[in-house]
């Protein structure tokens, strides 16, 4: 892949940062990419991409139906040369899973496949993430160094993209969570000002009121608020809070 082919991906990815507001949706395009970008005619291998993000569930794409299948192997399995080299940030080869014992009863379910070689490589990301680029191939020995030199370079250049849509899913994530936490607070606060009326009671014994029936029901402290204003036909207004 030469300088230009290398600056057409980088300006690809970081426009598909930009358009798309879904994580999965973005490393789709990049495993649709890297097929593109790394496939010699006339094999096509397959790819596939595993994010593993600090506190939240690992993010999975593929480039096809049936690369999803063979991902699928390993998240089942829970091991994998995908995860192996997300996890501890190594570049895995398989040359051929015909003799290649490192997953137990991974390789099996994989030439069933028609799949004989494979090549992990990971990206750079920092902050307690992980990712890695899972390709696959129907020929034995298929990933050489010079493939596996041209897949660290794609991957090298596709981890800025991929660290800054990493970065924006956070930000959404975090803007998210913000909001269902003042929905959550103005459903208890209104829950509490009705207990206080009903009762004639102060907004720290009607918080106590609200707590235990929470807890003697084992329902979560909002579902109860929300039950508590539904009894009197009250709105919540959550519209203040929305984007």
């Amino acid at each position: 892949m030469d300088g230009d082919s290398f600056t057409s991906v980088s300006e690809y990815l970081y426009g598909k940062v930009l358009e798309t507001e879904e994580i999965e949706v973005f490393l789709n395009a990049l495993a649709h990419m890297a097929v593109h970008e790394l496939s010699t005619e006339p094999e096509r291998m397959l790819c596939g991409i595993t994010l593993v993000r600090r506190k939240r569930a690992g993010t999975v794409a593929s480039s096809s139906p049936e690369a999803q299948e063979l991902d699928e192997i390993q998240y089942d399995l829970r091991n994998g040369p995908c995860l192996t080299a997300a996890r501890n940030h190594v570049v895995v080869q398989v040359p051929d899973l015909h003799v290649d014992d490192r997953w137990p009863g991974y390789a099996e379910q994989v030439l069933s496949h028609g799949i004989r070689s494979i090549l992990a490589v990971p990206f750079e990301l920092g902050d307690g993430d992980a990712a890695a680029l899972n390709l696959y191939s129907t020929l034995p020995s298929a990933f050489g160094p010079q493939e596996i030199q041209t897949a660290q370079d794609y991957a090298a250049r596709a981890s800025g993209a991929l660290a800054l849509a990493v970065k924006l899913a956070k930000h959404r994530e975090q803007a998210a969570d913000l909001l269902e936490a003042l929905k959550t607070r103005t459903t208890i606060d209104l829950a509490v000002g009705i207990i206080m009326g009903q009762n004639r009671c102060s907004p720290e014994d009607a918080f106590g009121i609200l707590r235990s029936a929470s807890n003697s029901r084992n329902i979560k402290l909002r579902d109860v608020a929300a039950g508590v204003i539904g009894s009197t036909g009250t709105q919540t207004h959550s519209t203040h809070f929305e984007t």
